[in-house]
């Protein structure tokens, strides 16, 4: 920490040393014309020193500044305390330029006569200072200006991180609920015909709910972990409705690392058992399918029931809970740069799209990927 912040005032007194060099070196091209001559040291020296006398004073002024912005609302108060101290300023610094060349003629010539010698340009000196501490003032107010904006842009994108955080964990916490209720409601009816049923549901629950509190933190998982999830829902409804549902998973091995989010498939599944199986008495079929199209992730959930219902406008689909949240996870989470379509099959059945950008994440993927049947 120490070595950083003698590091920087290296490069601050580093600066001031470039500008006295230049401003000696432009000054230099005057003197062949001028008697006596200048040596180069001795400009060298004058031009360094009014530099430094500025380098010395500068942070003085930046904290001025601070303290006494120049701005509306505080402008009258402000101008009565810069108006002296310009002129406070404009006094010092000529003592202090011939002090600093004092020193960096190495005391060659007493103190008093670098001083007696700047008197003649008492006039000059002081309205140059003034000027000089107006320019300053001017530039410390558009840098603190410049890292104020940029605070504010910092923490207006952190607020609105923190806003998106928790409009997508309440989002979240809107499907736990409504799948516990639908998930007991069957545990209950299930206890008077199939205890062994129930039992083995409860057990699944309870594997979903530690899945699920595993990852509570995490927007984002990988499809793999997703797919676990998913399986644990699948075995209590696969319990529940026995032969009449039968699930079949199409999953390319290539996205199980892929990044998707946290419990998506679940509520759009949970709609397809809902509304294309649970509606009718014959057995019902449901297709889960992944693949990597170039740097997109595409999943399709389809099911064999009637289908989507038009809205009342009659200008697209019904969407429930579980698709309306959906929508507005993947709006959160990837802004434009996704899909989420509702579509009939042509040959009837409910099909659900998802595209999202596809980021892999390096995890052990499953060796096979088979169909889950009940």
């Amino acid at each position: 920490m120490r070595q950083i912040r003698w590091l920087k005032w290296a490069f601050y007194l580093a600066g001031w040393s470039l500008i006295g060099f230049f401003f000696a070196l432009q000054e230099w091209f005057t003197y062949p014309a001028e008697k006596p001559p200048v040596t180069w040291a001795r400009q060298l020296s004058s031009e360094t020193g009014f530099w430094y006398a500025w380098g010395a004073l500068f942070p003085v002024i930046w904290w001025l500044a601070r303290r006494f912005p120049i701005e509306s609302g505080r402008l009258p108060r402000s101008l009565l305390f810069h108006l002296p101290a310009a002129a406070f300023f404009a006094v010092v610094q000529p003592f202090l330029h011939a002090f600093m060349a004092w020193i960096l003629r190495a005391f060659s010539e007493p103190l008093m006569v670098i001083v007696i010698r700047r008197s003649h340009s008492v006039f000059w000196d002081f309205s140059l200072g003034i000027a000089m501490y107006w320019l300053i003032l001017m530039a410390c107010h558009a840098i603190q200006y410049q890292a104020r904006l940029r605070e504010g842009e910092l923490k207006a994108s952190q607020l609105e991180a923190q806003l998106a955080q928790a409009q997508l964990s309440a989002l979240k916490m809107q499907l736990h609920p409504h799948f516990l209720f639908n998930t007991l409601h069957s545990i209950s009816s299930l206890l008077h015909v199939d205890v062994e049923a129930a039992d083995r549901m409860v057990a699944r629950l309870g594997d979903f709910l530690r899945l699920t509190l595993d990852n509570s933190e995490n927007q984002e998982v990988t499809l793999e972990q997703e797919l676990e999830f998913l399986r644990c829902y699948l075995d209590i409804e696969l319990t529940r409705f026995q032969d009449r549902l039968t699930v079949d998973l199409e999953i390319a091995p290539a996205t199980l690392t892929a990044q998707v989010p946290n419990l998506i498939l679940q509520p759009i599944v949970e709609n397809a058992i809902r509304h294309g199986i649970a509606a009718r008495i014959e057995p019902g079929r449901i297709w889960i399918s992944s693949e990597r199209q170039d740097h997109r992730l595409r999943i399709q959930i389809r099911d064999d029931g009637p289908g989507f219902a038009s809205n009342a406008r009659g200008s697209g689909y019904r969407e429930g809970i579980g698709l309306t949240n959906a929508r507005a996870r993947l709006a959160r989470l990837y802004g434009a740069d996704h899909v989420l379509e509702l579509s009939n099959g042509g040959a009837g059945g409910a099909i659900v799209t998802l595209e999202m950008p596809f980021r892999s994440r390096d995890v052990a993927a499953y060796e096979a990927v088979g169909t889950a049947s009940g």
